[in-house]
């Protein structure tokens, strides 16, 4: 398969009318069963040479995401991160939690022209961080959106990284939280922990014994209609904000 490599033509005419400031915008976590979901916000400086190496984090490897997400940290302007925890995730569902999260890195930046989004167009999103376009396959295609990519994999799966010292059992720092047999067979034996998005349907499907078909795949979307948790293990709040905080620290 022929890799796309991310390109710099949606950017150049945004500098050319005088937008320096130019924000790509990407998030990770929508599918996995457990954890925030993290977004990242990236400016890059105007008539930059793109980093070699930066494409979408999904086509890359875990040591070339961790090689290259300090070198875009450092070519930036600015670089935002925003998470939208599990329990915001419980209370908006994820696809409200997603845009939280992008609100918030949007606002770490301190300030921008122009947003470049990856996805589809997001209801009153332009009335919440200004101007804005929503590009298909924007995390492949447009190279700032890509650098966000890198930025927010990384930092996820250092948190979950972290999150599986915690709790080990669930092979977190392998699966990052997506819905593998491993995972599967751990939530079966040990229940949910305050980390588990336990709302998700297909969390309480798997506790009562059935088995889904979107479990079979490893990055399938169990997002389901909310149900009253159950098999939770208690003693813990949600910390994404400073695991998210401490993942940043840890880019370098």
């Amino acid at each position: 398969m022929t890799l796309i490599v991310p390109s710099l033509r949606w950017e150049r005419p945004l500098w050319r009318d005088g937008a320096t400031r130019i924000a790509g915008v990407d998030e990770v976590g929508v599918a996995p069963t457990c954890g925030a979901v993290v977004a990242a916000a990236v400016i890059m400086p105007p008539n930059c040479h793109r980093i070699d190496g930066v494409r979408d984090s999904k086509t890359m490897t875990a040591l070339q995401r961790e090689r290259l997400a300090p070198v875009i940290r450092r070519r930036a302007i600015a670089v935002g991160i925003g998470a939208a925890s599990v329990a915001d995730i419980d209370r908006l569902n994820i696809y409200h939690a997603t845009h939280l999260a992008m609100r918030r890195a949007i606002a770490r930046l301190g300030g921008h022209d122009h947003v470049l989004v990856d996805g589809l167009r997001i209801a009153e999103f332009e009335q919440q961080v200004g101007p804005y376009t929503a590009i298909v396959d924007g995390d492949a295609r447009v190279y700032s959106i890509a650098c966000a990519s890198v930025v927010a994999k990384v930092v996820r799966d250092r948190m979950m990284g972290r999150l599986a010292v915690r709790y080990p059992a669930y092979g977190w720092e392998r699966n990052q939280g997506y819905a593998t047999k491993e995972h599967r067979d751990a939530i079966r034996e040990h229940g949910l922990t305050p980390h588990h998005r336990s709302s998700w349907q297909a969390l309480q499907v798997l506790l009562a014994g059935d088995q889904l078909a979107l479990f079979d795949a490893p990055d399938g979307n169990a997002a389901g209609i909310p149900l009253d948790a159950v098999g939770v293990m208690g003693g813990e709040t949600d910390e994404a904000d400073l695991l998210t905080a401490e993942a940043l620290a840890a880019i370098g």
